[in-house]
């Protein structure tokens, strides 16, 4: 069941790699807008779109 939740897509892999290796580049940018890039880049489907929001967002969260 819980498997069912996470996306196993090789897409939303790709952005999460791809905006962790920009943030890594530039620290003190913000997660939303790379995440907002790598949805259209990725041509990410919705559910994995709202993973990828989530997965920054709670990244942000237990930052601070």
């Amino acid at each position: 069941m819980l498997h069912e939740l996470l996306p196993d897509g090789e897409d939303v892999r790709r952005a999460v790699k791809w905006v962790s290796a920009n943030l890594q580049e530039n620290p003190g940018q913000s997660a939303m807008p790379l995440v907002q890039e790598a949805i259209f880049k990725f041509d990410l489907s919705p559910m994995d779109a709202e993973f990828l929001i989530g997965f920054y967002r709670k990244r942000k969260e237990g930052a601070s």
